[in-house]
């Protein structure tokens, strides 16, 4: 019998130096599984992250148990509105400046860590990048620098400033565009790599970046923790019963939620006079908390664990009016096997088929109906169901999600010297 040569690849351990400007945890999903899985594939993950409440240094006190090591650095309220302030009259946004605590880094943690690769989260942690790129020069280490812009944050000004309801959100964000469009595309020419979570940020920070430089650019999608967000089998869904999710005091997620009120939810009532609405989220602004006047809508706060409410719902619905990256609301309800109903911007970053794993519409009228139609018809639900949870596995594993991460880790440090 002849034996066939069998190649055996082996994975090389990486020092990865994990830069985060806020807590990683269940809300924060990306930072927070980007670390528990490039641990559990065998890296070691040395955090350096801010927290500024109790439940966010209590979140960085669990998570180490899921990394090698974690270094918490306190970030008080008033030091984030001390930094707003002085940012007023610099060149960058107020976003730049707004997590800006010099102590979360320095030279003498670069040389004691030894990173093998810098992996910066979103635009408020940039400034740490680029002080950890200046050590590392300083100190003749050729390490690359990867910043994780998440979304393209002057794209979803833009966008926040043409749809939200909010005056102070417009007067932000109008305020801030330029200077974040600046900032953005002088970002992208500095670092070694930059990710976001989905093609049209790519796009847009291209069109950020001067003609003549070429920024390395990855899209690298949010996943789902499939073993956490599934089906519930034991316990039958609430009739009629529809689910919106999110952080409540999120500008978009505020005009997302009054206007499906105002605009969507008289005709579904009409149609079915049983239907009842879940508003499931954390903070809820003052306007969202008075939908709860209405007897057949529910406004819920914090809750401990969103899961209960997305296994027990029939629909999730999320008419999303602007945003950027990728919904995990959206994910999240597909991965627990309930049917959704969203706008096309909702899912603008999913290779989804429209009308098969989830139900698209983008008017108040047509979004209704599709939800109305859906509610009496529970073979489609079922079948949008099935289709749903199978797309999230396919294309959102965590495991599969960062297993693009770890490649997009081994780069040039072109920015050396």
């Amino acid at each position: 019998m002849t034996l066939k040569p069998c190649i055996i690849v082996k994975i090389l351990s990486m020092n990865v130096m994990f830069v985060v400007p806020y807590a990683p945890n269940l809300v924060r999903v990306r930072p927070f599984n980007f670390i528990r899985y490039l641990s559990r594939l065998g890296h070691r993950v040395t955090v350096l992250a801010l927290w500024t409440t109790e439940q966010e240094r209590i979140d960085l006190e669990q998570l180490r148990a899921e990394c090698f090591e974690v270094r918490p650095v306190r970030l008080p309220r008033s030091q984030s509105l001390f930094n707003s302030l002085g940012a007023l009259v610099r060149p960058e946004p107020i976003q730049a400046w707004y997590c800006w605590q010099p102590d979360l880094v320095s030279e003498a943690a670069l040389r004691e860590i030894q990173p093998d690769v810098i992996h910066v989260e979103h635009l408020r942690g940039a400034l740490f990048g680029l002080r950890l790129k200046g050590y590392a020069q300083r100190l003749g280490r050729r390490v690359p620098v990867v910043w994780d812009s998440v979304d393209c944050i002057s794209l979803l000004f833009r966008k926040a400033a043409a749809g939200s309801q909010r005056f102070i959100s417009k007067l932000i964000t109008r305020f801030e565009l330029g200077r974040t469009e600046r900032y953005e595309g002088w970002l992208i020419t500095q670092f070694d790599r930059t990710l976001v979570t989905a093609p049209a940020d790519r796009e847009a920070l291209q069109r950020l970046t001067p003609k003549n430089l070429t920024p390395d650019l990855r899209v690298i999608p949010n996943g789902v923790d499939l073993d956490y967000f599934k089906q519930d089998f034991s316990t039958p869904r609430e009739p009629a019963t529809l689910v919106m999710s999110g952080k409540m005091s999120y500008h978009a997620n505020v005009t997302m939620v009054v206007n499906f009120v105002r605009e969507s939810w008289p005709h579904i009532r009409a149609a079915r006079p049983d239907a009842k609405l879940w508003i499931v989220g954390k903070d809820p602004t003052t306007e969202v908390q008075a939908l709860g006047q209405d007897p057949s809508i529910t406004v819920t706060g914090t809750v401990a664990d969103v899961r209960p409410y997305l296994q027990k719902a029939t629909l999730a619905v999320a008419p999303v009016a602007y945003g950027v990256g990728i919904q995990n609301k959206v994910l999240e309800a597909m991965a627990c096997g309930t049917p959704v109903v969203s706008t096309s911007q909702a899912v603008s970053a999913l290779a989804i088929q429209p009308g098969v794993e989830v139900s698209v519409a983008d008017t108040p009228t047509t979004f209704a109906h599709e939800v109305v139609n859906l509610l009496n018809h529970p073979t489609r639900r079922h079948t949008q169901s099935e289709l749903g949870r199978r797309y999230v596995q396919e294309h959102h594993d965590w495991v599969r999600v960062v297993k693009r991460l770890e490649d997009a880790y081994h780069v040039n440090p072109i920015h050396f010297g």
